[in-house]
């Protein structure tokens, strides 16, 4: 990076005290172990996640010692991304996953649903090493280690992330599985549920305070666009995006990130999955970078998905809109707690607040795909 490239202030996620939760959480292992439990220091990773907290700490007991890593919900007191965190869903979640799939999930070790031990839930899982693709700054911004892959290099990365999600895609009869994940949840398909929880409330949530009229219109734009047809339903990982990978020899070692996870059709998560690198790209173009444009293009995803799983995706501008619309929330919703960390102030339009609103705007109108 030059001296006039690009800087992005990384968004405040915590304001918890580490040294306190550090001695509970002590207390806490030794209990579940039954015998004195030592930990390190807790330190939280310096990129990619804003919505449930990241403590990695090693733990000794018996004289051998693990690297692990804490899940927590932020405090409700914090503005979370999320209306809601459910901790034991997540865990089984990713217990199943690892049970009936070939996905690479870190192995889930506890968790403990009683506030009162930490402040809040959490759970406990091994943790595994790898390198991840930066958010801040975004990889396309360069000098990082996806960035500066070759070709080769980069193509693999590319095609065993999409295996992911062929292979998770994959889990075998997903609503007797994983049915809980739509528990209590409106409406008459999995997609139609999916969009009732993933989109409807969760923008009635993040907007009580301040409403998004650009969100509203990709909502009805949304609505009034329906697909005639809806694909098969699958476990969604719901936050599909090679920023939850961790990677080793650019291959996926670890699958991270799953309080997003849902019922859908395929399209949801390989929309998002391809989405999210458009959205960096964007960023990248916007600032004038050379970015990476040739990396997980659209054509190129969906080509290596269908290859691997005979399927071919269906009505991907509408998925697309499906979800650039559900980052929007995220991106109102992460900006509002930008505002109340004290890092930006409150934009005269609230639409200002999403990263992507441009993006958005040339999706409604019908001119964003035309010059990409």
């Amino acid at each position: 990076m030059s001296e006039d490239s690009p800087t992005v202030d990384r968004p405040k996620t915590s304001t918890r005290d580490l040294a306190e939760t550090h001695d509970a959480l002590e207390s806490w292992l030794t209990g579940q172990l039954g015998t004195p439990v030592t930990i390190s220091e807790l330190q939280a990773p310096p990129t990619n996640g804003m919505s449930s907290e990241t403590i990695l700490f090693d733990a000794t007991w018996d004289g051998q010692t693990s690297g692990l890593v804490g899940r927590i919900p932020p405090d409700p007191a914090n503005s979370p991304v999320f209306p809601t965190y459910d901790i034991p869903g997540q865990f089984r979640t990713m217990s199943l996953v690892r049970e009936l799939t070939d996905v690479p999930v870190p192995e889930p070790l506890w968790v403990e649903t009683d506030a009162s031990v930490i402040g809040q839930p959490f759970f406990v899982m091994r943790r595994v090493d790898g390198v991840v693709p930066p958010d801040v700054m975004p990889y396309p911004f360069g000098d990082n280690w996806l960035f500066d892959a070759t070709s080769d290099q980069q193509r693999r990365v590319q095609r065993t992330s999409v295996q992911v999600l062929a292979d998770l895609h994959a889990v075998p009869d997903p609503e007797r599985h994983f049915g809980f994940l739509h528990d209590g949840v409106e409406g008459d398909t999995a997609l139609g549920r999916h969009y009732r929880s993933a989109i409807v409330d969760y923008y009635a949530w993040a907007s009580k305070d301040t409403t998004s009229p650009l969100v509203e219109r990709c909502m009805a734009w949304l609505e009034e666009h329906w697909p005639d047809e809806e694909g098969e339903t699958v476990l969604s990982w719901g936050d599909a995006r090679i920023g939850n990978i961790l990677y080793r020899d650019f291959e996926p070692v670890a699958v991270l990130d799953w309080e997003m996870a849902s019922l859908g059709p395929r399209e949801i998560d390989v929309s998002w999955f391809q989405y999210l690198h458009r959205f960096f790209q964007d960023l990248a173009d916007g600032y004038g970078l050379s970015g990476m444009p040739d990396f997980l293009r659209r054509d190129d995803v969906l080509n290596t998905y269908e290859a691997l799983t005979g399927y071919r995706c269906q009505d991907m501008d509408w998925y697309a809109m499906l979800a650039a619309t559900r980052h929007g929330v995220v991106s109102l919703r992460t900006g509002i707690r930008g505002v109340q960390f004290g890092q930006a102030p409150m934009p005269d339009e609230v639409d200002d607040l999403i990263m992507h609103r441009r993006t958005l705007e040339q999706m409604l109108d019908g001119t964003y795909w035309k010059d990409i």
